[in-house]
């Protein structure tokens, strides 16, 4: 967790301009999309002040480097008396790796209705993903198996897991439990970009379970093509929460996946919508 807050908290290098560190992903050979989206939404939240982020859109342009830093460029595109607006360009060997447009609003009362939260067990009777990880990790190449049980600062606990080295046809419909695994003394706008780090996490997934496929066994190509999140108010990402995940189109060597997330106590706290790529590996 200490190296996950550190990988967010990027440095100022002009008054909207940013570097943030490239390496620490949850890809070995990319940077994990999630690591940026959370470096950028940092960097424009950075450049506001007493607003809090109420919807995000990104496209993710080229692969990552982990090997070198990011440069976050902060467009502020307006300042006005209830919304804010901040587009941000991350680049990379001078070219953009990213992009991203985001609004904050300042606090304001309305009516209110959401969907109720679908049911799940308790995230405390179910096993942590690095144990399930941990009993597979004999199955993969000796050289996979430290990247693949490594620690990490997202506490996951699947309600709908799948084999990922032997996976079976199955619904598209996708939950689990998440939080980040330490109690944290951070202010809200950090507690929402530690969720948008973590909304990345297994949603493009969702769109392989129809199918049977798994990244894994090195038969699909995937990766995150864009990414848009909405929050629905103030959070706080050190307890529980409820991601319910579910893909309604494939096609195109592309997936559509969407996802709902709860607190624990049934409250509709963001909602995500993601495409990814998913294409055939063909045999060489």
């Amino acid at each position: 967790m200490a190296d996950l807050l550190k990988l967010l908290d990027i440095e100022r290098l002009e008054v909207d301009l940013f570097r943030g560190q490239g390496e620490g992903g949850e890809n070995g050979d990319r940077i994990y999309g999630g690591h940026v989206i959370a470096q950028a939404l940092v960097a424009a939240y950075r450049t506001v002040e007493d607003r809090l982020c109420h919807s995000l859109h990104a496209y993710f342009i080229r692969p990552g480097d982990p090997k070198i830093p990011i440069i976050f460029e902060v467009d502020r595109a307006r300042d006005g008396g209830s919304f804010t607006t901040r587009r941000v360009i991350a680049v990379q060997h001078g070219k953009q790796i990213f992009n991203l447009a985001a609004s904050f609003q300042k606090p304001e009362e309305g009516w209110e209705h959401q969907h109720p939260m679908p049911e799940a067990p308790d995230p405390e009777g179910l096993p942590s993903r690095a144990d399930q990880r941990a009993a597979l990790a004999e199955q993969l190449p000796e050289g996979k198996r430290e990247h693949f049980k490594r620690r990490r600062p997202i506490d996951i606990r699947e309600c709908d897991p799948v084999d990922i080295l032997k996976p079976e046809k199955t619904g598209d419909f996708n939950r689990l439990w998440f939080r980040v695994a330490t109690r944290l003394d951070q202010p809200l706008w950090v507690h929402h970009c530690l969720m948008a780090y973590a909304s990345d996490m297994n949603l493009l997934a969702s769109g392989n379970r129809p199918h049977g496929i798994s990244w894994w066994r090195g038969e699909v190509m995937g990766a995150s093509l864009d990414h848009a999140m909405w929050f629905h108010g103030p959070l706080r990402f050190d307890d529980w929460h409820l991601y319910v995940m579910d893909s309604p189109f494939g096609g195109g060597a592309r997936s559509f996946n969407r996802g709902s997330i709860y607190s624990r106590d049934g409250r509709l706290v963001a909602s995500v919508a993601q495409e990814g790529l998913m294409r055939p590996v063909r045999p060489r």
